[in-house]
C-alpha cells in the first residue's frame, strides 16, 4: 500500500496585470431592448455607441456597462 502526504496551499484572486493578460474590456448593454455595443477597451466607444442608440431608439433611456477584467490566482504560503 502506497502511502501519501497532502499539502495544502493558500491562493489569492487578482486582476491580471502580467504582460500576457487579456486587455481589460467594456461595453454597453441597452437595458430596454438588451442591444449590446461591440467590446472595446476604450470606454467612450460604447459609450458613442449608446448616445446612437438613444438617438435611434429614443424612448430606451436605461443601459448598463459591462466591464470585463481578466482574473488570476496567485499562489501563497503553503499550509
Amino acid at each position: 500500500m502506497t502511502r501519501a502526504t497532502y499539502r495544502f496551499r493558500e491562493f489569492r484572486l487578482v486582476p491580471d496585470a502580467e504582460p500576457d493578460a487579456e486587455p481589460v474590456s467594456f461595453t454597453m448593454q441597452c437595458a430596454v431592448c438588451g442591444r449590446t455595443a461591440a467590446p472595446h477597451t476604450s470606454r467612450s466607444v460604447p459609450r458613442s455607441w449608446a448616445t446612437r442608440h438613444l438617438r435611434r431608439n429614443p424612448e430606451h433611456f436605461t443601459f448598463r456597462e459591462i466591464v470585463t477584467r481578466p482574473y488570476r490566482f496567485v499562489p501563497g504560503a503553503w499550509l
